[in-house]
């Protein structure tokens, strides 16, 4: 394409009838070459019938009346008839033809001659009469073929140039038709993207390519639409978040700067303004941490062993965390990881990450005493993560909303979370194409559910077509 800059400035419409024309014009000369033999076999055969015709009158009066006179042809008719001793009783060929012509080695031969400027079809018989051979020829001159012929490859040309046409015709007709789903797809394109309507693109009724394109293409604007509806959301949640702590900040400080009386009061202004930035800190934490984890497309792998591992040293910050409070934290591990081939689609670090978010929102939720369990059992196609602790669950309404970004259920002050906890936990288990539930009691604790598909299920599955 790139050496036919005619080809890349063509349309499908014209690729498809140029290419429609080729073919026919290459599949026309091939068949005009076969036509054309056949008509020149032909016209040679009716020439020969008509020759035998004109010899024939002879050869039955030799065979039947070898001694009578013979009558002389007609007057369009060109016949020989040679004796054996080699003189010639009837003679109406053209001048000089008769000394150019061969002994007949066969009982019938045809052949084309020349004399001059003209080309002559004869047809030389021999005849046994009383045991010697005598010969009848009958001459035709070819240009009487050369017109026949003539006419009939005129004939044959035009006829295979108008359906070699007509193929490029009907091509373009076809082509047009086909390709009218195509230009309302476009225009239902651009009006969509002039505007914003929620609606998606046309599809035709027919289970074509095209409406299957349509129906990709619907799926394609789908995830792009909740992908911008996300981003939005995301914005402006992460702006009313935001916009609260920088307030809260910015007031504290002034009043530490002009209103404190001591340096007592300054101090603790100082402090609640620490505060307040460290809550802000780690809510840009998290929301670079829940963009990074949405924007990468490819999918990590990890062993059980290296899920083990991360397991254990999260258990070991919880741990870390919990120092000083009547927390009990104990860590259930999976039997023989060490020998399990299998492998997951998630990177080691994010998996960490989603027990250090779980682990977090369960400790907030037990407060100074209470009991932390982290276990990590392996199914048969899966490795299933559980977080629960006895923090007394959380509402039943707010189940719903509890995986959404910045949503909190506010128990007291104490709780001091950014709401993005679950929404990243669940972000990584989607992109790891797991599953995450949450086993909620109230008013005894709440266990959240991760299961992990290993990838050689997922092989065999999509080899299914499951």
């Amino acid at each position: 394409m790139a050496g036919f800059p005619l080809l890349r400035n063509m349309g499908i419409r014209g690729r498809i009838a140029g290419g429609s024309l080729v073919i026919a014009i290459l599949i026309a000369i091939t068949a005009g070459m076969a036509i054309n033999e056949q008509l020149e076999r032909i016209v040679r055969d009716g020439t020969e019938a008509v020759l035998a015709s004109d010899s024939s009158a002879y050869t039955v009066a030799l065979t039947t009346e070898p001694k009578d006179a013979l009558d002389p042809p007609g007057p369009s008719q060109h016949i020989a008839v040679v004796r054996p001793d080699g003189s010639v009783p009837v003679d109406t060929l053209p001048a000089g033809l008769l000394p150019l012509l061969p002994n007949p080695v066969a009982d019938r031969e045809s052949d084309e001659v020349s004399v001059g400027s003209s080309s002559y079809v004869v047809l030389i018989t021999r005849v046994d009469v009383a045991g010697e051979p005598w010969t009848v020829i009958a001459a035709r001159d070819a240009a009487e073929e050369k017109t026949i012929l003539g006419q009939m490859r005129a004939l044959l040309v035009v006829g295979l140039a108008l359906i070699a046409g007509g193929a490029a015709a009907a091509a373009w007709v076809l082509a047009s038709v086909s390709l009218g789903p195509v230009r309302r797809l476009r225009r239902s394109a651009e009006e969509l993207s002039d505007s914003p309507s929620t609606e998606l693109l046309e599809i035709g009724e027919a289970n074509d390519e095209i409406s299957q394109l349509a129906r990709t293409l619907n799926d394609l604007i789908a995830r792009l639409r909740d992908s911008a509806l996300r981003e939005r959301q995301l914005v402006s949640d992460a702006s009313h978040e935001l916009r609260t702590p920088i307030a809260l900040l910015s007031a504290q400080l002034q009043v530490a700067v002009s209103e404190a009386s001591s340096v007592e009061q300054m101090v603790d202004d100082v402090e609640r303004a620490r505060r307040q930035l460290d809550r802000l800190a780690a809510l840009v934490n998290s929301l670079l941490d829940l963009s990074a984890i949405e924007a990468v497309d490819s999918e990590g792998r990890s062993s059980l062993a290296e899920l083990e591992r991360e397991t254990i040293e999260a258990v070991d910050r919880a741990r870390f965390r919990a120092e000083g409070r009547a927390v009990e934290i104990h860590y259930v591990a999976p039997d023989s990881a060490d020998d399990d081939a299998a492998t997951f689609a998630i990177e080691p670090q994010d998996f960490g990450r989603c027990i250090d978010n779980l682990v977090g929102n369960a400790l907030r939720a037990l407060g100074d005493s209470g009991r932390l369990v982290v276990s990590l059992v392996r199914e048969e196609h899966s490795v299933i993560l559980e977080v629960s602790d006895t923090g007394g669950g959380m509402d039943p309404e707010f189940e719903s909303l509890a995986l959404g970004r910045f949503t909190r259920e506010r128990k007291g002050a104490a709780d001091s979370g950014a709401g993005l906890g679950l929404a990243i936990v669940a972000a990584i288990v989607r992109k790891a194409r797991g599953t995450i539930a949450l086993l909620n009691e109230l008013g005894a604790g709440l266990t959240v559910r991760c299961e992990f598909p290993d990838t050689r299920s997922r092989g065999e599955a999509a080899a299914r077509g499951v």
